[in-house]
Order: structure tokens, then sequence, then C-alpha cells
């Protein structure tokens, strides 16, 4: 091993104090991130896990002008489910309602509620809604209600087995109204489901809106998350009803509306997070001006006996890089660490969203090595501040 290595590690064992100081600076600021990252990521690749089994499916389908699909959407889910890589497709039909609803003598009413309208057999191979029930089960029959959460508060404490009065304007302009029975209570953490809506079966919301076979969007549900096949699939959908004037999109594309503002979010908790990195590399300049200070004498030796100049600043510089080292070998394990707890909890805050954790590996590996180059620029001025002193000097101040 080059004494100029062995010389570095010995000056920094005889300065634990510093050496401590200076890792845990460096751990310290990787550790930031991978909390940053764990968390806000978490959130994000939550809120699209959630916005996938609930609203939109891996691939959502929907008119480019119209409200409804002309088409019958048979004719569409037939032809995804003769893709191998998909599970699933399901019709959905949306609108919205006045709801009354009378208990113990008190009427109560909500309006222009929305109401989806969900096909229930193959709504529950494609989305995950049903899972969603707190309390009874999902809608089974044409007379059958779920009420998201906040709805039934609003309505007073709508509960299973209630009757609720829905009313609604068909597309001929005419009043409709239909009673349901209370199967269900929908509740979702970050409200991501359809806590403020109602779920009744497509068919009774067909009846009510008198649009007999019609649907506003087909959800489209892949065997497993595979982002490339979604937009391979969606391609070759579009090209095979290129004259019905659809649009289909992938997750990304549907959520956007809600995805672009958390995404500007992220970006700004990830910048303060390097900003946190970078305050650790004054951390480690100031510790190595204080090794400087403390080594004169030995410095003063060095040039003493012949060291040249390049060789006090590799020295100081390789104490740079074994700082760096340690600590991002430190801040990476603690970082994963917390990552691997947050994973296996299902780690969630207050009730809120269960975060949906991943291993990014090369943001890891970037992270380690950012904090690395780092620990070792930072060694730059104090290394050269050592090799501006003068033998006579050095031996002088001490």
């Amino acid at each position: 091993m080059d004494y100029r290595v062995n010389l570095a590690a010995r000056m920094l064992a005889n300065k634990r104090g510093s050496l401590i100081g200076a890792v845990l600076a460096v751990s310290i600021g990787i550790l930031v991130i991978h909390v940053n990252f764990v968390i806000f990521q978490g959130i994000y690749d939550a809120i699209i896990r959630d916005m996938t089994d609930y609203r939109f499916g891996d691939i959502f389908v929907s008119h480019e002008e119209e409200a409804t699909i002309e088409r019958s959407h048979v004719v569409y889910t037939n032809w995804f489910e003769r893709v191998p890589l998909v599970q699933s497709a399901t019709p959905r039909l949306s609108g919205s309602a006045d709801i009354e609803f009378r208990s113990m003598g008190k009427f109560n009413e909500e309006f222009d509620v929305p109401v989806v309208g969900v096909e229930p057999v193959s709504d529950i191979l494609a989305s995950k809604i049903h899972t969603t029930i707190s309390e009874g089960q999902y809608v089974y029959a044409r007379n059958s209600i779920v009420v998201g959460e906040t709805v039934a508060e609003d309505l007073g404490g709508v509960r299973v087995g209630d009757n609720l009065k829905l009313i609604m304007t068909n597309q001929g302009g005419e009043e409709e109204s239909k009673r349901f029975v209370v199967t269900g209570i929908s509740k979702t953490a970050g409200g991501q489901g359809f806590d403020t809506s109602v779920i009744i079966h497509i068919d009774s919301l067909r009846s009510l809106l008198d649009r007999p076979d019609e649907s506003n969007s087909i959800f489209v549900k892949l065997n497993e998350k595979n982002p490339e096949a979604a937009l391979d699939i969606r391609k070759q959908f579009l090209a095979a009803y290129a004259n019905d004037d659809l649009k289909a999109q992938t997750i990304e594309e549907s959520a956007e509306a809600t995805l672009k503002g958390f995404r500007s979010g992220i970006a700004m908790i990830n910048l303060i997070g390097y900003f946190g990195m970078g305050s650790s590399a004054f951390a480690i300049v100031t510790i190595q001006m204080m090794l400087v200070n403390s080594k004169t004498r030995e410095i003063g030796v060095m040039r003493a006996i012949g060291a040249k100049r390049k060789d006090i600043l590799m020295v100081f510089i390789l104490q740079g890089m074994i700082i760096g080292a340690i600590g991002a070998g430190a801040g990476t394990g603690i970082g994963l660490a917390y990552t691997t707890y947050a994973k296996e909890t299902n780690m969630q805050f207050g009730g809120s969203l269960a975060l949906e954790v991943n291993y990014n590996w090369p943001k890891i590996a970037e992270t380690a090595l950012l904090a690395f180059f780092l620990a070792m620029l930072a060694s730059i001025y104090p290394s050269y501040r050592a090799t501006k002193l003068q033998p006579v000097e050095a031996m002088r101040n001490v």
C-alpha cells in the first residue's frame, strides 16, 4: 500500500473525533436524501398505484371528444381480453345525481354527487375498488349501491341496509329517479378511490340516463406492472380502431393533472436534500482545516525530509476520500435499512396512503457517488493550504 494512504489513515485515526464528525456529516446528508425519496417518492408511487387500481387501470380508454363511447363496449373489451398480457377489461359509465336520504324522521339531501356505473363481475377482475369496502359488500344487483365514506357522512350517517333515492336527468332532459339499498361503504386512504362518489350497477345508470349499452370509459388491467407493454398494447389498440376517435392513455397520461404538481414538489424536496449534502461538504472543509492546523509539525517534518508538495496534497485528498468512502457506505447502509423498514411495514402516517416503496438502485448509487466526490472535492482547499506551509514555518508554528 502507498505510504501516503497509510499516513492519511493514521492521521485520521489519531483524530477520531474529527473523523467521526466528518463521517456523520456525509452520512446524514445521504440519509436525508434517502428519507426524502422514500417518503415523497413513496407517496407519489402510492398515488399512481391507487389511481391505477381504482380509477384508470393500466390503460384507460375514452372518446376523444364525446362524453360517451359510441360503439358497444363489448367490441373493445373482447379485443383487450384476447391479448395475453391483459388480465381483464371492464366498462364504466359516470354521471351525477341528487341524493335523498331519510333516517329517524330526518330528511337529508346532497346535490351533484358523482355516480359511477360498473359491471360488477368484470370490474372485480379488472380493478381493486371492491377491496375498499369497509362495511358490507360490493355492488351485486341492479338495486344495490355502494356509498363513499364522505358521501355517507354528508348525508347524516348512511349505513348498510339504508335506502337512498337517486335523482338524475336523462339525455332527453327528463328527470328520472330510483331507490337503492346501500350494500357497502367505500373508504380509501388518502381518498384516491370513490369516497366522494356512489357506485351502482352500470345497467341501472344506463336506465336512469336513457343510454342503453353506452359507456364513457374502458378500464384495462394488465397481468403485471409493465409500462412498456402498456404502451405497446395501447398502440396496437388505437391502430385496430383508428376510425373510432378513441384515446387510450397509460396511467401517467390519464392521471397527469393530479401528478404534475406533485412531481414539482418532489423535485423541490430533492433539491433541499442536495443542499443538505452540500452543507456536509462545508463541514468536511472545516474539519480538514482543523486537521491541517493540528498537523503542522508533521507537515514540516515531511517537507524537511524531502516530501514534495504533491505528496502533501495527496495525503489530505486521500483523507477526504477515506471520509467520503466511510460516510457514503454508512449513510447508504442506514438509508437502505430505513427503506427496507418502510417497505416491509407498508409505512403510512396517521391513516394516510401506505407508501409504495421501491429500491431505486441507480438513485442509491448516484447519491453515494455524489457524496464521495463532494467529500473529496471538499478536501482540495485544505490540502492546498497544507502544501503552502514551508518546513521552517511549520516547525516554528508548533
